[in-house]
């Protein structure tokens, strides 16, 4: 039998053997049985149909020198050379499975016929040929491929806005695109070989940190970091870093794109502080300071930590807003929060819950008096006038205090024994202060 009738003959038991290799390619291991025979098939048949094409002994001589005669129509070698770089197969693994499949036919082939007939050894030397112009096909297609894929890659870096660059095991630079350099203001030639603690980034400590995780892990890590860079770029910045694998599965490099969000986190923060603080004041509004409350009551829970609440309303603002207008009321809110402000630590927290009502969280006072004395600093705040463009305005403030203890159920009851304090101090007249106490809810219920 003629090797070009065996080999159509054959060719399940010459695919099995050749598949069973192509399994243990790394590329090779996760794709399906049509993927990975795909065109193997096709080759071996072409290959079988010009070994029965007739060969005159110039064209024998120059084959053998790989000089195939020219042909517009792309071989299955030149497919499969193709399809091998995009599964990515490396270049060593492409060429392994044309010896996979030159062994297999071989062995088959020798299983079968012991003999030497000439025909034999001239059926195995045009075989080899045509297996050797199939390599150097679908390598020479392999190598488009990948040249087309480097040039297209390179322009993407290139007109890329996101800075994108690559670093080795030790974080130092080994590629920067243009966006990179434009941001650093430093030339790329500037910028390979250093790290980001050659560079002076104040960043580089936990970018360093993050890097070595990568590596370690071979995974993936997103983080931001603020800084503005030398080019006057940015300030608010979010970056991934990506593990670089060779063909064996280690790491080699990190790679890393970063983008300046600089006005999307200012938009998000500006929305964030506009549904969580007071538009006139500035101040948290009771959303905000009903969550600091309960991370407080809680905190004070677990730590035993003294924690009081204070509610205050303004005496006499009413008749401000009646004589002389809204926006002089408006005027005077503002400065009753900067007089607060003021009475207490920036670890305490002052919120305007609506209208002329004001609460404050102090944390820390270790006895009532110190509690007490912060309520009469903020008292004699208050009676001190407000010089506004009209006149003088004289108002004052009622305080109710409550403080934490082991009956505390939670920030909201803490809260209202606050309000219900605040409505004692207000029935004694103004610049009074009243601590919750026990009977006070009850009063309070029976004089509604």
């Amino acid at each position: 039998m003629r090797l070009a009738d065996f080999i159509r003959a054959q060719i399940e038991l010459i695919l099995q053997d050749w598949e069973a290799f192509a399994k243990t390619l790394l590329s090779g291991k996760h794709m399906s049985k049509s993927g990975l025979r795909d065109h193997a098939r096709d080759m071996l048949l072409a290959i079988a149909d010009d070994l029965d094409t007739p060969q005159s002994e110039t064209e024998q001589v120059a084959k053998s020198k790989g000089h195939e005669p020219a042909d517009d129509n792309e071989s299955w070698a030149e497919v499969h050379g193709g399809a091998r770089h995009i599964s990515g197969f490396s270049v060593m693994e492409t060429v392994s499975e044309f010896r996979a499949l030159r062994a297999s036919v071989v062995s088959q082939w020798t299983k079968a016929y012991k003999t030497n007939q000439n025909h034999d050894l001239e059926d195995l030397t045009r075989f080899h040929e045509a297996i050797d112009q199939a390599v150097a096909e679908s390598l020479e297609q392999y190598a488009t491929a990948k040249e087309m894929e480097t040039r297209l890659f390179g322009a993407i870096l290139l007109a890329s806005p996101d800075p994108i660059y690559v670093l080795d095991l030790e974080g130092k630079f080994i590629y920067a695109n243009k966006a990179t350099a434009d941001l650093f203001a430093l030339e790329p030639l500037e910028i390979i070989g250093k790290s980001t603690f050659d560079l002076g980034f104040p960043f580089a400590s936990d970018f360093q940190h993050n890097l070595e995780k990568v590596i370690a892990d071979q995974t993936t890590y997103r983080g931001k970091f603020v800084h503005t860079f030398s080019s006057g770029q940015g300030e608010r910045f979010e970056y991934l870093l990506a593990p670089v694998l060779d063909e064996q599965q280690n790491i080699e490099a990190t790679v890393c794109i970063s983008r300046d969000i600089t006005e999307q986190a200012l938009a998000e923060e500006k929305i964030w502080h506009n549904a969580h603080h007071d538009l006139l004041t500035g101040l948290p509004n009771r959303r905000l300071f009903l969550d600091r409350l309960e991370q407080e009551v809680k905190h004070a829970k677990r730590s035993n930590i003294p924690l009081a609440v204070l509610f205050m309303d303004l005496d006499g603002f009413k008749e401000v807003n009646d004589t002389l207008g809204h926006e002089a009321g408006d005027r005077v809110l503002q400065l009753v929060s900067e007089r607060l402000i003021k009475c207490v630590r920036d670890e305490d927290t002052v919120a305007r819950l609506g209208g002329d009502e004001f609460t404050i969280i102090l944390t820390g006072a270790q006895q009532q008096k110190d509690v007490e004395l912060v309520a009469q600093s903020i008292i004699d705040a208050i009676a001190v006038p407000f010089h506004l463009v009209q006149m003088p305005v004289h108002i004052s403030a009622s305080i109710g205090i409550s403080l934490f203890n082991n009956t505390t159920i939670s920030s909201i009851a803490m809260l209202e024994a606050a309000d219900h304090a605040m409505y004692k101090a207000k029935k004694s007249g103004s610049n009074h202060i009243h601590f919750h106490q026990a009977f006070d809810m009850q009063d309070k219920g029976s004089a509604s």
